[in-house]
C-alpha cells in the first residue's frame, strides 16, 4: 500500500524559514518522481517543485525558485522541501505527490498546513 506523509508543517513569520518532510512508503520511492504542490484558502492548487527518482533532477515553479529546494534521503525515502524567504501570500497546505516518468500525480499525501505571519 502506497501511502505519502506529510510533516513540518507550522506557523513562521514572513522571512523565515521552514522545511516539510514527505515520508513514502509502499516500494514507490526508488521508482517515482516526488513533487510538491500547495492550495491556498479560496485558490487552486498550485505545482511547487520536483525531483527525479534518483534525485539528480529538480523542477521549481518560476514563484519559488531560488528560495525553496527540494531533495530526497532514498536510504529513509524521505523527501524534503526547505523554504526560505518565505511570504504571508505563501499560506497554504503542502502537499507530497508521487508520479512515474510521463504520468500524472498518482498519489498523494493529506497535506500540512503552512501559515506565515506577517
Amino acid at each position: 500500500q502506497v501511502q505519502l506523509v506529510e510533516s513540518g508543517g507550522g506557523l513562521v513569520q514572513a522571512g523565515g524559514s521552514l522545511r516539510l518532510s514527505c515520508a513514502a512508503s509502499g516500494g514507490i520511492f526508488s521508482s517515482h518522481v516526488i513533487g510538491w504542490s500547495r492550495q491556498a484558502p479560496g485558490k487552486e492548487r498550485e505545482f511547487v517543485g520536483d525531483i527525479s527518482w534518483t534525485g539528480v533532477s529538480t523542477y521549481y515553479a518560476d514563484s519559488v525558485k531560488g528560495r525553496f529546494t527540494i531533495s530526497r534521503d532514498n536510504a529513509t525515502t524521505t523527501v524534503y522541501l526547505q523554504m526560505n524567504s518565505r511570504n504571508p501570500g505563501e499560506t497554504a497546505v503542502y502537499y507530497c505527490a508521487a508520479r512515474t516518468n510521463g504520468r500524472g500525480y498518482k498519489y498523494w499525501g493529506q497535506g500540512t498546513q503552512v501559515t506565515v505571519s506577517a
